[in-house]
Order: structure tokens, then sequence, then C-alpha cells
């Protein structure tokens, strides 16, 4: 009976039980088990089965085609969630594609992140949400403006609508499980890793005033309500909200803003922002080098930092030899999302360290959803929260 009453308490305790929804393929092994595994670590009850292709092994199967997704998890994920009102939190198991192909809003009109895409469900009935059209050159598509940017409250579906989507992922089972595992150490001890902000320039704080900048567009067309063209931002920008991050987080925590020409490494990071590999100074070996203390997080600014899970060579740096480094958290894009959907570092940052959880921080400082955005790592993580 004391067994029992003790195990009973422990679900008591976890303020995310019925908040969090664990959605696993049971299609893939790999992504069987790693459900398994995360809803026995935090304790967690809702999970949902659902079956489609097993991305885990095959990198053409990391796309799936919208009709495909429509059926084998829009359909079975909207059923669940019409009977448990209070998900707030959907996490994604590898195993499950990463991109969606002929969707109605991502680059080109077709083709956003299936995490990104989750997290704007229903953004089409939401109060005052409205879609951004993005015709930057080659790039054009359209996405739907964030309605938690910048929040000072936490988060809520009631309140924003959507939801907030991570993923469990890396090239191997055993990275992605361990995305879990550093989770959990980190709320048993005190952060106590600096913060790195690798800028390619300095700033003044007169010119810090108007960062970070808001979800960037110009005004909607007086012929399509609920429609603004985008204006993206400009490089300096980033640089610029990199700076004012340093400025913020001053004195609240270790942190260190680099704006030397060389791209830079660190050890036992609390946090880490920089161009990656879009540097003029990447040095990949440093990149590589990178090492995270439990509950560390991370954001570049490289276009396709998330396109792939597995084992590849050549293009843009990504974020998945990030979580090879023992990152608990980072943000990547399956395709080019331009600069404006880059998390801002003073948002995500200023959250994290106030205690919010690893979700809400990113989604915080995202400006944009149902886009190219993928948020790796277990949503309710809080190490600064405890």
């Amino acid at each position: 009976m004391l067994a029992l009453a003790a195990f009973s308490f422990a679900f008591a305790a976890n303020p995310y039980l019925d908040r969090v929804l664990v959605l696993i393929n049971a299609d893939s092994p790999v992504s069987v088990a790693l459900g398994a595994d995360y809803l026995k670590q935090r304790t967690l009850k809702e999970r949902l089965l659902i079956h489609c292709q097993d991305s885990s092994l095959d990198a053409g199967k990391e796309t799936i085609t919208y009709e495909n997704f429509r059926e084998e998890i829009e359909t079975p994920l909207r059923a669940y969630l019409s009977k448990h009102p209070k998900i707030d939190f959907i996490v994604l198991t590898k195993g499950i594609p990463i991109r969606i192909q002929g969707a109605p809003t991502g680059l080109g009109n077709n083709r956003p992140s299936l995490d990104s895409y989750l997290a704007a469900l229903d953004y089409d009935k939401a109060p005052g949400a409205f879609k951004i059209v993005i015709n930057e050159g080659a790039f054009k598509g359209t996405c739907w403006a964030n309605r938690f940017w910048d929040s000072r409250e936490r988060f809520s579906h009631a309140k924003f609508g959507g939801y907030l989507v991570t993923r469990l992922d890396g090239y191997t089972e055993d990275d992605a499980r361990m995305l879990v595992r550093y989770s959990l150490q980190a709320e048993k001890q005190k952060p106590a890793g600096e913060i790195l902000l690798d800028s390619k320039a300095s700033y003044p704080a007169d010119q810090l005033t108007t960062q970070p900048v808001p979800v960037f567009a110009r005004q909607p067309d007086p012929n399509n309500p609920g429609k603004a063209e985008l204006a993206d931002l400009e490089y300096k920008h980033y640089d610029m909200d990199m700076n004012k991050a340093a400025e913020v987080l001053k004195g609240r925590v270790p942190v260190q803003l680099d704006t030397a020409p060389e791209f830079v490494t660190g050890q036992d990071l609390m946090g880490y922002c920089s161009w990656g590999s879009n540097d003029p100074k990447f040095n990949a070996t440093n990149y590589h080098q990178l090492r995270f203390a439990p509950g560390g997080i991370a954001e570049t600014a490289v276009s396709t930092s998330g396109r792939t899970f597995l084992p590849t060579t050549g293009g843009q740096s990504l974020i998945a030899d990030l979580i090879q480094d023992r990152v608990t958290g980072v943000k990547g894009y399956c395709d080019e999302p331009l600069l404006t959907a880059i998390a801002s570092p003073t948002i995500l940052f200023d959250r994290y360290t106030k205690g919010w959880t690893l979700a809400e921080s990113f989604y915080a400082a995202s400006r944009w959803t149902g886009w190219e955005d993928i948020v790796i790592g277990d949503p309710i993580c809080q190490p600064y929260g405890r």
C-alpha cells in the first residue's frame, strides 16, 4: 500500500502529466523505443500511436506527402486532441518524417516542416491570426505569424492556439535518448555554465533599443485581409540581437559575447548562438568541439541546419552535430527559413533563464509558425525553474 501511495504521488507531482502528448510511429522500432522511454522517464501518460513511413533509417523517407500526412498523422491526432483539450505540448520521436511535401504553407507554398505545421494547427480559426506572404527573390511561400511571439505570459493552447511541438531526434537512437537524460539531469543541479554568443560585430547600446525586431511584415493588403507581405531582416539585426541578449543577461547568468572574427568554441555551455557555417570564419573543428552542460540550448543562423537527422556529408552545418555534442535543446530548419525565422537570442535566453520551459523559450523567440522550424528536445525541460 505504501509503494502504491508513493507511485500515485509521483504522478500527481508532475504538473505536465496531462499537458504533454507523445506521438509514436508504431511502424518504427526506434520511435516506439524512444516514446516508451520518454513516457517512463517523465512519468507521462498521454501517448498516441500512429502508422506512417519510418524515417529513422532512410533520408528519402524524412519527407512525407501531404496526402499521407493528413491520413496517417493529422486525422488521428485531431481526433485525439478533440478529446484531450489540456494538451499544450506535442513531442515527436525519431522515425516520424521531418517535412511535408504538398502542404498549404511552407517554402514554395508547399514544403513546411511537419513539426511547425502541427504547431499551427487551427491557426486558420484563431482570432487575430494572420498569414505572412513570403516574396523574397527566389524564396516564396506562406506561413503564420506566431501568436506566442515575445509573450510575457506562459503558454497554453487555450490562450494562444496551436501547440508547442518538439522532437526527440539525432543521428542515432542513443543521441535522441540522451536528450531526455540531459533534461532530467539539468533539473537536479544548479545551472553554472555560461551562454556563448558568437557575433560577427559589436554595437553600441543605443543601437540595441529596437532589438529584437518584431514580426517583420509590411502592412497587410487591404484587398486580402488576414495576410501581410514579408520584409526580411538584415544580417546586422541578428548580430545586434546577440548583443542585446548579452546586455539583458549580464548579471543574471554567466555570458560571453564574442565579436572577434574567429569562430570560437566553448565547453560546459548552458547556451550557444552563432552563424554556424554561415560565419565567414567558420571552423568545423571548433564547431564539433562545442560541449554543453545538461540543460544547454542552442540556435544557429543556418538555412538548412535541420535538413536531415541521418549521417551525411557536405552542405551547411547541422544541428544533429550539436546533439552529439550533448546539447539538450536546439532549433534548426528543414529548408530555407529566411533570417526572420531564426529564433531571437534575446528572447530565447531571457525566457529560459527566467525558468520557462525549453519549448516555451524557443517558441516565444520564433516569429513564424507553419514554416520550416524544428525544435529539438524535451519540451518541459526547465533547469532555471527549479
